[in-house]
């Protein structure tokens, strides 16, 4: 760092201005990282049990905070004082953005695509993510299905969109009413999930509709519905979400099978993404 070869490894006193220590220091000679080193390190009195979490707080603020809050006699009983005002402004940054959806299903799913853990989208497309769009809720895309079981079918390679090949078999299919018009589609039950100890079961239904390419992806939706007790099954599809393959090209997805084409529209669901 040139300012540091210039002044020496102290380069401010206590009586520097700080309205030059922000402007010429940390704005043009000092990365974010090398500051907060430099302020964990040199200037406050830390205990090593706790020094790992105050550098965590310390990356959460901005250059001109890290600047405010560096004094090079800072008392050691102030730094729970700014941790607390890092953390409060924090907690008010969050309550400033919601989690956006008129339904728990709709808000659930916004959450997943905001936590950078579990979010497929892009990194520069979760940066300024509010939510994902979805056709206005209809009951009356809430059906109940007739269920009839197929326990004699093979299990079968899933083709997707990369070379994967999931195992899935078909467990069944369904017959229901919409827009006063009768349609069966097949549903299945992943088989690599079924091997894992953590699995709850559930069912598969991959569909293609007629506002693929248009309102909705061009690749279809799916929905994940409980394992029936009966003959009857209930499908919501306004809960009807797209594959990751919709939201980043590195995923691997299933190909909707042809069969299970619905010529109809079903305005319901999870929206094309970026439209």
């Amino acid at each position: 760092m040139k300012a540091l070869k210039l002044f020496g490894r102290y380069p401010f006193g206590s009586g520097f201005p700080l309205y030059l220590f922000k402007t010429f220091y940390l704005k043009r000679h000092c990365k974010r990282s090398e500051a907060i080193s430099l302020i964990a390190r040199d200037y406050f009195v830390v205990p090593p049990r706790n020094g790992a979490t105050f550098v965590k707080v310390l990356k959460r603020m901005s250059l001109q905070s890290l600047a405010q809050t560096y004094q090079p006699r800072l008392c050691k009983a102030l730094i729970p004082l700014v941790c607390a005002l890092v953390m409060f402004c924090v907690s008010c940054q969050q309550k400033k953005r919601p989690i956006l959806g008129d339904t728990q299903f709709q808000k659930e799913l916004n959450a997943f695509y905001k936590d950078a853990s579990t979010s497929p989208l892009k990194k520069k497309d979760r940066k300024n993510f509010e939510g994902l769009d979805f056709f206005k809720f209809d009951s009356a895309y809430i059906v109940t299905a007739n269920f009839k079981r197929t326990p004699d079918e093979v299990p079968f390679e899933m083709k997707t969109t990369t070379d994967r090949r999931p195992m899935y078999v078909k467990y069944g299919e369904v017959t229901f009413q919409l827009k006063g018009e009768t349609f069966t589609l097949d549903v299945f039950e992943n088989l690599d999930y079924k091997a894992q100890e953590d699995y709850e079961p559930f069912l598969f239904l991959p569909f293609l509709d007629e506002t693929n390419g248009l309102e909705s992806y061009g690749g279809g939706r799916y929905i994940d519905t409980e394992m029936p007790q009966g003959n009857t099954l209930t499908i919501n599809f306004n809960e009807a979400y797209n594959p990751y393959c919709a939201y980043n090209d590195k995923y691997s997805c299933p190909i909707v099978p042809r069969q299970n084409y619905l010529k109809t529209r079903v305005e319901a669901g999870v929206m094309a993404f970026g439209k």
